[in-house]
């Protein structure tokens, strides 16, 4: 046997010629032919072997990077945020994802994938970045999806060109004006009454004194001895919500109840019945006006103050529900300082969440509360007003909902409206959360830091706000929930019409 010798065998085609099969010299058809390859070799897992041929003698293991959100963007610069879903009003270009952005706040709190679980919406902004501008263009643009717009209080009469445009006439307030708006009104909560069960007659009973206690309690506190507001307590709320049940009826088990005011209040307290002192647990009617001196006093100052009349006679005011949007002006008592622009913006929310106790299905309605911080200021029990408005957005007795937006300069002007640790300033600050979409227009360098401490805005934040969005009007940083979209409105030439707000200094 020859070992290492190759001994040819026959092949395959000799086989069969053997066996008498002639086999074919070439196939019939040729296969085809494979595209070409981008790479010419295959690497091993450990490389090429040899120099400079990225040769390793172990297997390379993966990098791992630990960041913030915030740093992503430095590290992969390329990195972009998802646009969120094309529904509500389209306000411009997300500068993040790099396409159209939409705003749809109920749409949001609707979407399991959103981080967002109140419709609220709370928007700062410096003077003359834009802030009011971006207000008026989403309430436009969301009127063709059935939204209807009702401005609770407009100091400055900013809306009243846009009313205007739409076939609407503002509804004035002020001295020499004809609009008188009764604080103390049931509203829809009243219609149909004869026809309501017994229990729901208690249920919208409650709720309506309730609404009325928060109106008072923060009228009275909104008046000061010296540097101090003046306290209501639990004595207090017992004496007036006495009162207003005798006014009532409601202590008399009557079927219908009856309307009643502010100086009928007052004039109560100061005449008080037997009833009234029993109910009290007074001794006698000299110490019921001992208990009761302040209170009474506080009353006075409003019925007889520089708001008298206003807002403590019978509703003549014939609100068209149906219309695109409503305004209450109040740029008539602007003259009369903060406080009065304060006390009567409170007894506009108060009377403005009566009405929208009851609303029909399928109502939806964008309120517009601009600066809030002048009411916030009016003590404790004015913020807490506010704060029970804000909780109401996600619809009440009706099938109807609101998007609230609170407009102010910044987060401090929410956060000083008491002593550092105070209990205002505790519910401000948790009031903001009770708007998950924040919308955050130019600012300056020191109001950054705020804004970090305040919202929870991370430096990357800090930054556009207080330099890319300063660079323009209209540019703003939106937190939709914790999600962050770098938004640059576009507006129509008709929509800067409407919205430009500059009109006396540009004359002048």
């Amino acid at each position: 046997m020859n070992r290492g010798r190759k001994v040819a065998g026959r092949g395959l085609a000799q086989l069969a010629e053997d066996f008498g099969y002639q086999l074919p010299a070439s196939l019939v058809s040729e296969p085809a032919a494979k595209a070409a390859s981008v790479f010419t070799s295959i690497a091993r897992r450990r490389g090429r072997m040899g120099q400079m041929l990225g040769w390793t003698a172990v297997p390379l293991s993966l990098p791992t990077y630990r960041m913030t959100s915030d740093e992503v963007g430095g590290v992969w610069p390329f990195i972009t945020a998802s646009g969120l879903a094309p529904t509500g009003a389209m306000m411009g270009l997300d500068y993040l994802s790099g396409g159209a952005f939409y705003a749809d706040p109920l749409g949001w709190v609707l979407d399991p994938d959103m981080p967002v679980t109140n419709g609220n919406v709370m928007i700062f902004g410096k003077p003359g970045q834009g802030k009011s501008g971006t207000v008026k263009t989403f309430c436009l643009r969301m009127m063709p999806y059935g939204y209807r717009v009702l401005i609770l209080g407009d100091p400055k009469d900013e809306y009243e060109k846009l009313c205007r445009a739409l076939g609407v006439e503002p509804i004035v307030f002020g001295h020499g004006q004809w609009a008188r708006i009764n604080v103390l009104d049931y509203g829809p909560l009243r219609h149909g009454w004869q026809s309501l069960s017994r229990q729901e007659q208690v249920t919208r009973t409650q709720t309506t004194f309730a609404r009325w206690l928060r109106l008072i309690a923060g009228l009275v506190g909104s008046q000061k001895i010296g540097n101090e507001h003046v306290p209501f307590g639990p004595n207090e709320g017992a004496v007036i919500t006495e009162v207003l049940s005798h006014l009532t009826g409601r202590n008399s088990g009557n079927s219908d109840l009856r309307e009643t005011t502010i100086p009928q209040v007052w004039h109560a307290l100061n005449n008080p019945t037997d009833e009234l002192i029993a109910a009290g647990r007074h001794r006698d009617r000299h110490q019921f006006f001992d208990r009761t001196e302040l209170l009474r006093n506080t009353l006075a100052t409003l019925v007889y103050g520089h708001l008298a009349g206003l807002f403590d006679a019978p509703t003549n005011v014939e609100i068209d529900w149906r219309a695109p949007i409503q305004s209450l002006s109040l740029s008539r008592i602007s003259p009369l300082g903060d406080e009065a622009i304060g006390i009567a913006l409170m007894c506009l929310n108060s009377w403005g969440t009566g009405m929208r106790a009851i609303a029909e299905p399928g109502d939806l309605r964008i309120v517009v509360r601009d600066e809030a911080w002048r009411q916030m200021r009016l003590g404790v029990e004015a913020v807490k007003a506010l704060d029970a408005d804000l909780r109401l957005s996600r619809g009440g007795t009706g099938a109807g909902a609101d998007v609230q937006i609170v407009a102010a300069h910044k987060p401090s002007d929410l956060l000083s409206v008491g002593s550092a640790g105070s209990q205002e300033v505790a519910i401000a600050r948790d009031m903001m959360h009770l708007c998950d979409t924040k919308i955050l227009l130019g600012q300056d360098e020191e109001v950054g830091a705020e804004l970090g401490s305040s919202l929870g805005l991370p430096a990357m934040g800090q930054d556009i706000v207080t330099r890319w969005a300063m660079a323009r009007t209209g540019r703003a940083l939106w937190m939709v929930g914790t999600r962050l979209f770098k938004v640059a409105s576009i507006l129509t030439r008709t929509e800067r019409d409407l919205t430009w707000t500059n009109d006396a200094l540009a004359k002048a």
